[in-house]
């Protein structure tokens, strides 16, 4: 541990000596950048700035005050670190990813401690006067969703933004709540990182056969999942989501590899405040960086100007969009981690923008920033399993978490092995089922975490990435409920006020006894694998629930 304390010791003091010292300016392949324009800065200014600095701007947002800039410079990073009307830069390029490789481990039937075939699937039993799949839906009996239907399915007019990989808006449980006009795809394919790894792949090989996907077109499956719990309606085909009623927007910020890039993100916010969208859900993280750093000394100074770039952007986007009158919610992440803590971080960067980039290990203190989870006015929600536990995977920390809501977890049973009726079931896109193997040529599903019902497929799933959009729905219902006309058309509520129920319905939920929580699971071949956390807090607030369960109920009452 000490060698590698000295080694980044010495990286950071050359990164610092070449932000004084002046080298020869040596050519690279043309390389894109975001660029933070200072925010009283004036945009003819910044733009001289930038070019003095040797970019030329390509695309401008000048709401946010962020340009898109190319240039062959290699010392463009150290030249805006120095100049006085911008503010960071950082490359233009994949920056994150569906919360980390927790989130493909969380995703994994086969994966949940140690790998094996998965256990048969549940058998669906229709409840009377339910959805065909409503017996598997333990997720929205939690909340109280399902028994609010009676009531309140929202409203139409209310608006829930889906920044994710996109939304199979073709679906049957989805296409009657999808908004196609409104929907936006901000991202496009990246075929392989500057190491030949493979991302989203060839273009060509697509079924669309272009690295642009249309806006209601899903490569990946996660979004239309949190679409879908959003906002399925009930229509009886499938599942119902916790708002029934409310239109979907696809703010397709994804890659179909999972990551995402900074600008997408800005992007997406900027169009959700001005096109008003009521809420947005984000359950990934922006960076190359699992955690965003101003002055850790594992970094050099041009990694610490590019983190301090993506904090101070979306924190920016993040007040647009708060300002504007968007709701802003996100999934806590799925590595176990306690964000009031010092962490371990062996992650980051994740994504290689220049040959031989590869992760390195570094100690991150609560002082740096996971975005958009930690960022200006985010809602940002752990998970809870069948029986309320919080959800194995779910990060967590106390003045972290503010809400919890179900987000599955396939070992929370009295067998402790995976059990696909513990995780979530949401819609799933055919492409992807037939892409992935997961069914057969004739349809029929090969694994026990899909099933067929009425010529879809549905997907059992569980992450923080499914918690969030829980809370996502409930927030559309409590806007439908008691949002005013919005000019234009459509209904709005101020999001302090949105917040301010959400806090107020939840049902707290204590630390459990004791504190230090040992999770216990075993594998296919019967191995134990066990995690200890700590939850610190009152019933009032504490690390694992925030201030509580959102419960869909008590938010419209």
């Amino acid at each position: 541990m000490r060698h590698v304390l000295v080694t980044t010791s010495a990286a950071v003091a050359v990164g610092a000596t070449l932000l004084t010292v002046p080298v020869r300016a040596e050519p690279q392949a043309e390389q894109e950048y975001v660029v933070l324009y200072e925010e009283q800065a004036a945009p003819d200014a910044a733009r001289a700035a930038v070019r003095a600095a040797g970019g030329r701007v390509v695309e401008e947002n000048t709401a946010l005050g962020i340009a898109m800039v190319r240039t062959t410079d290699r010392r463009f990073l150290q030249r805006v670190g120095a100049a006085s009307l911008l503010e960071g830069a950082t490359t233009n390029r994949v920056v994150g990813a569906l919360p980390g490789s927790a989130e493909k481990l969380a995703n994994s039937p086969e994966k949940l401690f140690g790998t094996g075939a998965a256990p048969r699937p549940p058998k669906p039993r229709p409840r009377s006067g339910r959805e065909p799949l409503s017996a598997l839906q333990w997720n929205l009996r939690q909340i109280d969703a399902e028994r609010l239907h009676r009531l309140e399915r929202g409203d139409k007019r209310v608006l829930v933004g889906v920044m994710d990989t996109g939304i199979d808006g073709r679906h049957p449980d989805i296409a009657p709540n999808f908004n196609r006009k409104l929907s936006r795809n901000f991202t496009v394919d990246v075929p392989t990182d500057a190491n030949g790894k493979k991302l989203d792949g060839p273009c060509a090989e697509e079924a669309d056969k272009s690295c642009k996907d249309p806006v209601d077109v899903d490569e990946n499956e996660h979004g239309t999942h949190v679409a879908s719990t959003i906002a399925s309606p009930l229509n009886g085909k499938g599942i119902a989501g916790v708002a029934p009623n409310v239109s979907l927007v696809n703010l397709r910020t994804g890659q179909d590899s999972g990551y995402f890039f900074l600008k997408p993100t800005l992007d997406a916010l900027a169009y959700a405040a001005d096109k008003g969208i009521d809420v947005v859900n984000m359950s990934y993280y922006i960076d190359p960086w699992a955690w965003n750093c101003l002055d850790n000394p594992a970094d050099s100074a041009e990694d610490r100007l590019q983190q301090k770039t993506v904090i101070e952007a979306t924190n920016r986007a993040l007040r647009y969009a708060h300002r504007k009158g968007v709701t802003l919610i996100s999934a806590a992440g799925n590595g176990q981690a306690d964000y009031s803590k010092e962490i371990t971080d062996a992650a980051s960067p994740n994504f290689a923008v220049t040959a031989g980039q590869k992760p390195r290990e570094r100690k991150v203190p609560p002082s740096c920033v996971s975005q958009p989870s930690e960022g200006e006015h985010v809602i940002s929600v752990s998970a809870t399993g069948p029986s309320r536990r919080k959800s194995y995977f779910s990060s967590y920390g106390l003045g972290y978490v503010l809400l919890a809501a179900p987000g599955g977890d396939k070992l929370d049973n009295k067998a402790k092995k995976t059990d696909d009726k513990g995780g979530i079931w949401a819609a799933y896109p055919e492409n992807v089922a037939r892409e992935n193997k997961r069914i057969d040529a004739k349809g029929k599903p090969t694994v026990s975490y899909v099933i067929r019902q009425g010529g879809a497929y549905y997907l059992s799933l569980q992450g923080t990435s499914m918690a969030a959009p829980h809370a996502a729905g409930v927030a559309a219902l409590i806007i439908s409920r008691f949002g005013k006309p919005a000019r234009g058309g459509g209904l709005t509520m101020d999001p302090r006020k949105v917040e301010a129920k959400l806090r107020a319905s939840a049902v707290p939920h204590p630390c459990p006894t004791p504190a230090n929580y040992t999770y216990d699971g075993f594998n296919s071949a019967d191995e134990k694998s066990s995690t200890t956390q700590k939850c610190e807090g009152t019933r009032a607030r504490n690390g694992f629930y925030g201030v509580g369960i959102v419960n869909a109920a008590r938010a419209v009452r």
